[in-house]
């Protein structure tokens, strides 16, 4: 069913769209462990996160926080529009994916025949989980923050290129760092824009029309509901 993003003009309804962001946040960690278990390569974000766990001993989700608050620090010092869900984004995922790993809810793949329908239900989770997420319209994750400010500053150059660049430099860092690369790297690579692009098609939704709210803004209109008689 068809929902439409939420516009938070009250501190109730930021409220409730925190709980929708904090929700579709962790399910959306389900989905990138089901990618992990597949076990026949990481997404490529999840090569430098899983690359710093083993390297640095830590779990999964407090390399994944180290990287999303280091992200988002360049995101501000880019001067992006910077959201409260954004920081439940940073924290919420990795947890989420430490919570499934610890109660071994899913066992890892041992053959590519089954490994490749967890893999792409991974993905199809997360593109879910991210349409519900963005109604939230609370800002977008630090990851994709960055890539608009990048290409915003680098306009000669096609945002799928920055991208690219991206992707290949988080995989290139977390290969060096012990990360598991392989054929899963390049499907999610390649599989996850087309697979996003169909769940949001299949709930007509768009992406682009969402106006999210910065934490200027809601806090202001926290303030300005709290001042209501």
């Amino acid at each position: 069913m068809h929902m439409t993003a939420r516009e938070n003009r009250s501190a109730v309804s930021i409220f409730s769209s925190l709980l929708l962001a904090a929700l579709s946040l962790f399910i959306n960690g389900f989905g990138i462990y089901l990618t992990i278990q597949a076990d026949i390569g990481a997404a490529p974000w999840d090569v430098l996160n899983l690359g710093l766990s083993r390297t640095l001993g830590i779990l999964y989700g407090t390399a994944s926080i180290a990287v999303s608050c280091t992200i988002l620090v360049i995101d501000i010092l880019l001067k992006e529009p910077i959201g409260l869900a954004m920081f439940l984004d940073a924290v919420v995922v990795g947890k989420s994916v430490d919570f499934f790993r610890h109660i071994h809810a899913v066992p890892a793949c041992t053959s590519l025949a089954s490994a490749v329908p967890v893999l792409l239900l991974g993905l199809f989770i997360i593109a879910y989980t991210q349409y519900t997420y963005m109604l939230s319209s609370l800002g977008c994750g630090p990851r994709d923050t960055l890539l608009v400010g990048l290409s915003r500053r680098a306009r000669n150059i096609p945002i799928g290129l920055v991208s690219i660049t991206l992707l290949s430099l988080a995989t290139f860092l977390g290969w060096l760092l012990g990360g598991p690369v392989g054929i899963g790297t390049l499907l999610c690579a390649f599989a996850s824009g087309p697979i996003m692009q169909f769940a949001f098609s299949t709930v007509h939704f768009d992406a682009a029309s969402v106006h999210h709210q910065s934490i200027t803004e809601s806090l202001q209109v926290c303030f300005h509901s709290g001042a209501r008689p």
